[in-house]
């Protein structure tokens, strides 16, 4: 059996020494979650798992539904011995949800959170050369406060929400690293000054220490510089692109630069070293548009949740990765809004290398400030924690464009003050504080309640076109269409900021549809696949013919289990003429240069 998904998982920090620990695990299910006390740290499970596809996915091999508490893992890994004098680091790219590892039964890490990757540094526990039994629990009460997207409370998916996913569902691996090491670089573009500004967090400092760094395309070494590493626990350096070297990414020319960074001692010796890229781009607001180089781009976004019918959550190749964004950009589609998961970072790289335009979104779907029934999330403190490991891990892409943190909250302006206003203002507030370079809109559709948004939308499927255009023609006088029940508004007024719908459509299209099954979209069926064609076109037409929306969002790019509103099968097998679901997607020259 060959290893599933066996590419290097981290693709803008690479080193050259790695090992895939993705493959068959030991497994075993504790539906009491009593499995510490009854001694499953210190024998062997029961039954095996393919890793890294969660419990309930068919490539694991257990495609078990049930509500599962806690599921652990066990392999027994030898440490490779070329990584002499080295310490060794464990990476787990994402556990769902509440992770405890141990290696030789001693516990080397902690981690709460189901969508953001964590590292245990094995330094005085396992060392090259060592045999290492490493074991995982992971707890996961779907019932519990928690960010947990769309994945289901009840038994099984109903609605718009989908198979859960338990345990283990990104990839695990090893690498080494001396002492004093590298961490993620942090890779700002500078336009104006025609430079990728690079802050470099380091473990620990030595004397005599330097940076070295260099920016490389295809003819070479573009600009090299360095800097002193021995007082700065993260020096910073500019890589300043000479004229003649400088090009532009953008979504018509994704142009990447590759980055070496290397860490030398005092006579110049390599102390580490790795690869990454960058591309230089910039974001900005011009009244109500967005601009990528200083110029307008309408934004044709898809609604992507990521889900796969035998991977769930989990995509079962990095080539699947690959052709959803080839899919829709196909359709027609420049971006993608990256709904209700935090995608796997191979997904951001390919988006980087084909200039597929991001809004990157955490998995936090429906959280009120007030009693709700099950289906919806409830915020903790641990949602602010985990969306900054999200943005300290994807900042450096320039494929996106801006953030979202949370989606469809809802919170009535006359309630009393409640978590979820705390919550609202400190994930917006987090998010600028991470990163100034890019938009955020503090919640996609529903309630809006940060004051200094910088973006402003609404979700609508409405069906009728006319009743649609109703809805979306006033916003360049300032009265868009507001999010709301029964004649109350959740958000705080329109100022005047960049616009756009960003839920729309989800027109209900499945051919294949039997007799009983469960299947749904939203609104009122079309009668005929000619009657797809044109409500799709009309509705696009209202947003796309007007300067005052700076793009949209379909919904959405697969049909989901029951939720059969795709432009793709959940197979991603066709339903309709591409040709025409994209030229219903071309705005007039005059109005945007692509």
């Amino acid at each position: 059996m060959s290893m599933p998904r066996p590419e290097y998982p981290r693709p803008q920090f690479v080193r050259q020494d790695w090992l895939c620990l993705n493959g068959p695990w030991q497994f075993e299910i504790d539906q009491g979650d009593s499995g510490l006390e009854r001694g499953l740290l210190a024998r062997a499970l029961t039954g095996r798992i393919t890793v890294p596809f969660c419990v309930e996915s068919q490539l694991s091999g257990v495609e078990n539904h049930d509500f599962l508490e806690a599921v652990w893992y066990r392999r027994e890994v030898k440490i490779p011995s070329e990584w002499a004098g080295r310490r060794v680091l464990l990476h787990f790219q994402a556990v769902d949800y509440d992770a405890t590892v141990w290696i030789n039964g001693r516990e080397v890490g902690r981690h709460r959170g189901g969508f953001s990757p964590f590292t245990c540094d094995l330094d005085g526990v396992a060392a090259p050369g060592d045999s290492v039994s490493i074991v995982v629990r992971a707890r996961d009460n779907c019932r519990d406060p928690q960010p947990r997207g769309k994945q289901a409370q009840s038994f099984g998916p109903r609605g718009a929400i989908y198979v859960r996913t338990t345990g283990i569902w990104q990839s695990v691996w090893m690498e080494p690293a001396p002492a004093v090491h590298l961490r993620r670089p942090r890779l700002t573009p500078d336009v104006a000054n025609s430079a990728i500004r690079l802050e470099q967090p380091l473990s620990n400092n030595r004397p005599g220490l330097r940076l070295q760094a260099q920016l490389l395309d295809s003819a070479g070494v573009v600009v090299q510089a360095e800097c002193s590493a021995e007082y700065d626990l993260t020096p910073r350096l500019d890589l300043v692109i000479p004229p003649e070297r400088r090009r532009l990414w953008s979504d018509e020319d994704p142009h990447l630069y590759d980055v070496t960074l290397r860490l030398v001692d005092a006579n110049g010796a390599v102390v580490d070293e790795a690869r990454s890229y960058a591309g230089l781009r910039s974001v900005a607001i011009d009244g109500k548009a967005i601009t990528l180089n200083g110029q307008p781009v309408f934004q044709r976004l898809v609604l992507d949740q990521g889900y796969y019918p035998d991977g769930i959550m989990t995509a079962p190749s990095d080539e699947a990765l690959c052709q959803d964004i080839e899919l829709s950009m196909a359709a027609g589609f420049n971006g993608a809004r990256l709904h209700q998961k935090v995608f796997e970072e191979r997904f951001l790289y390919h988006a980087d290398r084909l200039g597929y335009l991001l809004w990157g979104e955490f998995g936090d779907w429906g959280c009120r400030g007030y009693g709700a029934p099950e289906e919806h999330q409830q915020p903790t403190a641990s949602y602010i924690t985990e969306w900054l490991e999200v943005l300290a891990r994807d900042y450096s892409h320039p494929s996106i464009i801006g953030w979202c943190p949370l989606n469809e909250t809802r919170q009535p302006l006359h309630d009393r003050i409640t978590t979820l206003d705390a919550v609202t203002r400190g994930m917006f507030l987090a998010t600028k504080a991470m990163d100034t370079t890019r938009p955020v809109l503090d919640a996609s559709g529903y309630s809006h309640r940060a004051p200094e948004a910088d973006v402003y939308d609404c979700h609508d499927y409405t069906q009728d076109p006319d009743t649609f255009a109703a809805h979306h023609g006033q916003v360049a006088a300032g009265n868009p269409y507001y999010n709301g029940r029964d004649g109350e508004i959740w958000s705080l007024p329109y100022r005047g900021q960049p616009f756009f719908v960003s839920e729309f459509g989800g027109i209900w299209w499945n051919p294949d549809v039997k007799a009983g099954e469960d299947s749904w979209g939203y609104g009122e069926r079309p009668q005929s696949i000619e009657e797809f064609y044109e409500r799709f076109t009309r509705l696009c037409a209202i947003l796309l013919d007007d300067p005052a929306h700076f793009g949209y969002c379909y919904t959405q790019l697969t049909d989901i289990y029951q939720e059969q509103n795709g432009i793709y099968r959940f197979d991603r097998s066709l339903k309709f003429d591409m040709e025409r679901i994209r030229a219903a997607q071309q705005k007039p020259a005059a109005i945007e240069r692509n």
